[in-house]
């Protein structure tokens, strides 16, 4: 098992940025910041005034890290014990349950709860207790 480093300060700070980049884009934009919504509206026939607006919100999340290389020289160490087809299936169904459930984990557990949506809470039970026995499984069992 590989152990995973506790890093409170940078989690609050990384749980603060996510929160604070949601509310300044229901503030300016009047939209819910939810990751899957934002990128699927990017492809036909989503075309309107507001695609500028979300390219530019994923392409933030693309230049987050070649920022943080560029501002600290290095990357965090990532470990993933998985081959290329398991995490091609992971993503198929990430993806897939992104569509089934109405929208992703940040759409829902971030800007859903905030906003005491009933279907968001249902949500984020549901995909944080699959993690969590997910990880229980693969660390006693698997």
């Amino acid at each position: 098992m590989i152990a995973t480093p506790f890093t409170p300060m940078v989690s609050l700070l990384g749980g603060a940025l996510i929160g604070l980049s949601a509310v300044l884009l229901m503030w300016a934009t009047g939209r819910i910041a939810g990751v899957s919504g934002i990128a699927a509206r990017l492809f036909p026939p989503y075309e309107d005034r507001e695609f500028a607006g979300r390219l530019a919100f994923v392409a933030g999340l693309v230049a987050a890290p070649i920022l943080v290389r560029i501002v600290s020289g290095s990357l965090p160490v990532q470990t993933i014990a998985a081959g290329t087809p398991v995490l091609i299936v992971a993503g198929l169904l990430t993806g897939f349950g992104a569509v089934w459930g109405s929208g992703c984990t940040s759409g829902h557990g971030v800007c859903g709860l905030s906003r005491l949506s009933l279907r968001s809470l249902v949500a984020t039970i549901s995909f944080m207790s699959a993690g969590i026995a997910t990880v229980f499984v693969m660390r006693h069992w698997g």
